[in-house]
């Protein structure tokens, strides 16, 4: 599969750079399938990224990449598929791995209860299903953490069922191909699956009986190809923001031409944050004060961070301490600002966990523990955690 190459004196356009017509007319209820599908087809085959989870044949594969896409992005994604699968290279290996060992390489991919549930569902399929992986976009959602989204992405591209696949990307392209603005509620949402099921081509009368044994051909999945061509146009073309709507291989038939209408977005909440860096020396071997979330809490249980600390004890202490660094952080709809204060500010003293929750651990251990995404950033930003 080729990489993506601008075509010639439009690399860089955009729809506010150099206009084009709108098209008049009302908007329309169907597209022309096989016209959309031929157009899109072609610019796929031409621009599609090469990505390690395409061109496979592996269900257990295709899984793993559509749980790690969620809500986060391919270059992160990349990285840490590649050692995903380096670790556990197959379903069962996944199925007999502790759970600790699964969070610490989803470490900084966010969601961990993404990974909570990828290594539930595996061992859903190996104690009760014999190993054998669904096939059916239907029989997938029967699985731990897999929803209609994630079961209609792994049927169509590892098993060749036609089944449209609509995330925020491509429900961004329908909605500018049909001139619809923004509509999150459960009916609009309808609306735009079934619209995207009339796009995709049906799948090959002669398609894979059983996972073990033949999965979809990747050089035969009509349904998977679209699928995938549908996001990468969203991912890469019909940007949220100024849309190279110049590069689009469907302008043609976009009763939008530019930025649809979206509805009021919630202003993300900013909360400030302080913890706590403390080390030792032990044997010759740096070792850095960690806290263990409880396995109870509503956010990343059980993973282990830099201890919190109230921002009461902060502002109380005399003289006011200098934290050794400032980072921002987002999770879901917070904006973190974060503050880390070294040990020699005596404030650990007033970390509210319990000796029983914090834990000396060796730098060079580190890699190995399921941290989270924030502690992990906060410990590479200072040194004590070095990158590959």
């Amino acid at each position: 599969m080729k990489a993506a190459k601008p075509t010639a004196g439009a690399a860089n356009a955009t729809l506010n750079e150099e206009p084009l017509e709108p098209v008049l007319g009302a908007a329309p209820e169907r597209i022309d399938a096989v016209v959309f599908g031929r157009k899109l087809m072609r610019w796929y085959g031409e621009h599609a990224r090469v990505l390690p989870w395409r061109g496979i044949s592996d269900p257990y594969a295709t899984w793993l990449s559509e749980i790690m896409l969620q809500q986060t992005r391919v270059a992160t994604v990349i990285e840490r598929y590649v050692e995903f699968l380096a670790r556990f290279p197959t379903l069962e290996a996944l199925a007999s791995s502790s759970e600790a060992d699964v969070l610490a390489l989803w470490s900084g991919l966010g969601y961990y209860r993404r990974a909570r549930m990828l290594r539930s569902a595996a061992q859903f399929v190996v104690r009760e299903l014999g190993g054998r992986f669904p096939e059916t976009s239907t029989e997938l959602q029967t699985l731990p953490g897999i929803g209609d989204y994630t079961s209609a992405a792994i049927a169509s591209i590892a098993f060749g069922e036609s089944v449209a696949v609509v995330d925020g990307n491509v429900e961004r392209v329908l909605l500018r191909l049909v001139g619809q603005p923004e509509d999150k509620s459960t009916a609009g949402r309808t609306r735009m699956t079934r619209l995207a099921q009339t796009l995709v081509p049906p799948a090959p009368k002669r398609r894979a009986a059983r996972a073990a044994d033949s999965p979809a051909n990747p050089m035969n999945n009509p349904a998977g190809d679209h699928n995938q061509a549908m996001m990468e146009l969203g991912a890469t073309i019909c940007l949220p923001r100024s849309p190279l709507c110049l590069q689009c291989p469907v302008v043609d038939l976009c009763h939008t031409r530019g930025e649809h209408a979206k509805g009021v977005r919630e202003k993300p909440r900013v909360r400030r944050v302080a913890h706590l860096l403390a080390l030792r020396t032990q044997g010759g071997r740096i070792e850095v004060l960690l806290e263990q979330r409880a396995p109870e809490a509503s956010l990343m249980a059980g993973m282990f961070e830099l201890p919190p600390l109230p921002l009461e004890a902060i502002t109380a202490a005399v003289p006011m301490p200098v934290p050794l660094l400032r980072v921002r952080h987002a999770i879901t709809n917070t904006n973190y600002q974060v503050e880390v204060y070294g040990d020699d500010t005596g404030l650990r003293k007033d970390i509210p966990a319990s000796e029983d929750d914090l834990h000396w651990t060796g730098a060079s251990h580190l890699k190995m523990m399921p941290l989270t995404g924030l502690a992990r950033k906060c410990l590479i930003k200072i040194g004590v955690l070095e990158l590959d």
